[in-house]
């Protein structure tokens, strides 16, 4: 069996994300102009989407294979792919979700740029949803030399 890895999706291949969404009847997608992450056992078994926002990045699609539930994939996912960016990842879930998020470091103590604060003013008028934040550190240009 194939060890299992977590790596950006190569441009040509993010159709083979929303396939893997499809698969599993969800109706999330890849945006266009996000930076796509998978975790691999052979096949995509977990996809998450980063898409950049004004301070930072909007964390939309993670969606975890539910043969793969329940082991951490899901956390080990966002947290490499988190590493790579800097500024605020934000993301927009519904409140049963929290805790997960929580354990992460995500907290909804976060103050959200304007695109995302009318997403969520939208997306609640439809169902229960909240916001949260994780803090990034910003690499100065002292720390790459």
């Amino acid at each position: 069996m194939p060890e299992l890895t977590i790596d950006l999706l190569a441009e040509p291949l993010w159709p083979l994300l929303n396939k893997f969404y499809r698969s599993h009847n969800s109706s999330m997608k890849a945006l266009k102009g996000g930076r796509l992450w998978v975790a691999r056992d052979g096949e995509i078994v977990a996809g998450l989407c980063l898409t950049p926002v004004v301070g930072g990045q909007w964390l939309t699609g993670v969606f975890v294979d539910p043969a793969y539930r329940g082991q951490g994939l899901a956390a080990k996912l966002i947290l490499q792919a988190a590493a790579e960016g800097e500024g605020t990842l934000w993301l927009l879930c519904h409140p049963d979700l929290e805790g997960l998020y929580q354990r992460m470091g995500f907290t909804q103590d976060t103050l959200l740029p304007q695109s995302l604060s009318e997403r969520l003013v939208r997306y609640k008028r439809n169902k229960p949803m909240i916001a949260m934040g994780l803090e990034r550190l910003v690499r100065s240009t002292a720390d790459n030399v």
